[in-house]
């Protein structure tokens, strides 16, 4: 059996694998943090999944820790019952279920939380909450520290009543705790700041108080122990935290890093596609040889191979799959069937998107942020399906219909991808720095998964020229893409493969928003009307993504996860 697949404890817990849901702000919650429908069906989607310990996003113990509009609360005794429902929702589906106590500190605002922002000490915070601004928090008071503190406690309290398997207090990217950690963030003279151990206190009387709150119940500390900026948190301080908190009773240690003032982006938080696999896994791998509690890691670790080995290898004891789950709910069944996942492309439009407003959703996985729209599954069943083109919209349908249809991909080209090859040769993919092995790796695994499903391709056959192949169908999918207006089409197509994307004057002219949307969408025109007219009397025929507006890859997607699942 696959390592990852073997339970494992955390205290007196026994987790039924090695795969933890990190905490990630979804936005599903009511504007006053109960929970609601959709809320239970995003969890519980991972949960069904096969997850083995996941964790409910950021949770403030206090009303000023508030860090996002309908962000999930525990600050108070009326969000239990909401909690209750959601945590017996997820154990019923074989998962253990914790919740991460975080306070925003000096990273919210009174627009956001109700009351005034408190941090170490007053010093300016930019903070990005659907609009940018800079705040200048409250310095917290020997009294106020006390009652944050007992906050926490009360809090874990609180989970414990809805049923909770698990605690986890947040000392992470920048927020309260761990701007107590970094000297930039914390200019004070007392016992909570200068030396190391004074900055590290607040955040381990936090984890005492806790621990002595809720006896038996574990604890999980998550710790940025690298903040990526000067005046941050260094690595070597990190550590020492990290073993301090162990010896403080954390029951477990999730080693992560980054920070909103990490340099030269905040991104790092969540390591996007031009960084490596298993980005801070050497962090937790050290971190674990100084501690004798069990060890989660975390960025970028969604490769089944990479995940298997992080473990085997004994770098850790856990993985952490945060936009990996969201992508693909189904990850760790799948591993457990031998499955082709759905990858991440790790482009951060999760969160990036999130912090703008929107409700958690993701690129490759329509279904995300919209489970409960998808309950009341009604694909296909039993019918010849043809769909027309390889690209991202038609592969996905594909791979969503396979199972109890014959399907067949017809594609002009040698290999599958469509313009979706193209995208990483760009500067930039959404907000992010492009990778083109992150889109070849999408595609590779999208395409493994339709063959798995018993999907069958037919590559370099023109269906204009062959119109006769569709004959047998009962139902013709036009995924055909959007072509260049102009002719453009092999010029653009030509200059991505020569990496004119990249040359430093051509560089900023592909990333400059107004050419993105002439040069992506608008110099771009849907191609179905064209293949329409080949359908023959009888036929069901739709048309998905570009094919009917060129249109963002998002919107593409989640077109065909639609057409598949709800017709």
């Amino acid at each position: 059996m696959n390592i990852l697949l073997t339970p494992a404890r955390i205290g007196s817990v026994e987790i039924p694998n090695r795969i933890v849901m990190p905490p990630m702000t979804t936005r599903t919650a009511d504007a006053e943090g109960h929970v609601t429908d959709d809320s239970v069906a995003y969890y519980l989607a991972r949960a069904r999944g096969g997850v083995g310990l996941i964790t409910i996003e950021m949770a403030s113990p206090e009303k000023a820790g508030r860090h996002r509009r309908r962000e999930v609360g525990i600050y108070d005794d009326r969000f239990v019952p909401g909690l209750t429902r959601l945590v017996d929702e997820l154990h019923r589906a074989g998962s253990k279920v914790s919740i991460q106590l975080g306070h925003g500190g000096g990273h919210t605002r009174i627009d956001i939380c109700g009351e005034t922002p408190i941090a170490p000490s007053a010093i300016p915070h930019p903070v990005y909450e659907t609009t940018f601004e800079t705040i200048v928090p409250e310095e917290m008071t020997k009294a106020r520290i006390d009652a944050t503190i007992a906050a926490h406690a009360t809090a874990a309290v609180r989970a414990r009543t809805a049923g909770f398997d698990c605690v986890e207090i947040h000392a992470a990217h920048g927020y309260l705790i761990s701007q107590f950690h970094a000297p930039f963030e914390n200019r004070r003279t007392d016992a909570y700041g200068g030396s190391l151990e004074n900055r590290a206190r607040f955040g381990l009387e936090a984890l005492r108080a806790v621990k002595a709150a809720v006896p038996g119940m574990p604890v999980i500390y998550r710790l940025s122990v690298e903040d990526f900026f000067p005046g941050g948190l260094p690595f070597d301080e990190g550590r020492r935290i990290a073993i301090w908190a162990a010896e403080a009773g954390a029951d477990a240690l999730h080693v992560t890093a980054g920070h909103y003032r990490s340099l030269p982006s905040a991104q790092i938080v969540l390591p996007p596609m031009t960084f490596p696999d298993a980005t801070f896994l050497d962090f937790a791998a050290d971190v674990k040889k100084a501690v004798g509690i069990p060890v989660i890691a975390v960025g970028r670790l969604g490769d089944p191979a990479t995940a298997t080995d992080a473990v085997a290898s004994g770098k850790t004891d856990f993985v952490a799959l945060g936009r990996t789950l969201i992508a693909d709910p189904q990850w760790v069944a799948k591993l457990r069937r031998g499955e082709p996942i759905r990858r991440c492309l790790a482009c951060n439009t999760c969160i990036n998107e999130m912090r703008g407003g929107a409700g958690i959703g993701c690129v490759v996985n329509g279904a995300a942020g919209r489970e409960a729209m998808f309950a009341d599954r009604k694909p296909p069943h039993g019918e010849r399906i043809a769909i027309i083109g390889a690209g991202p919209a038609g592969l996905t349908y594909a791979s969503l219909v396979g199972e109890g249809n014959d399907v067949t991909v017809f594609e002009k080209d040698k290999r599958p991808g469509g313009a979706f090859r193209y995208a990483g040769k760009a500067p930039l993919f959404q907000d992010v720095a492009a990778s083109e092995a992150s889109f070849t790796r999408y595609i590779a695994d999208l395409t493994a998964a339709c063959i798995y499903g018993g999907v069958k391709f037919r590559f370099e056959t023109d269906v204009a020229d062959a119109p006769d192949v569709l004959v047998p169908f009962d139902r013709v999918v036009i995924a055909t893409g959007a072509r260049y207006r102009y002719g453009l089409g092999a010029v653009a197509t030509t200059m991505l493969d020569w990496g004119a994307g990249r040359w430093p004057g051509l560089s900023r002219l592909f990333s400059a928003p107004a050419f993105r949307d002439w040069f992506y969408y608008r110099a771009r025109r849907g191609t179905a009307e064209r293949f329409q007219a080949l359908a023959k009397p009888g036929q069901t025929v739709i048309a998905i993504g570009d094919a009917v507006t060129a249109g963002k890859s998002k919107p593409a997607i989640a077109g065909a996860f639609e057409a598949a699942l709800l017709t």
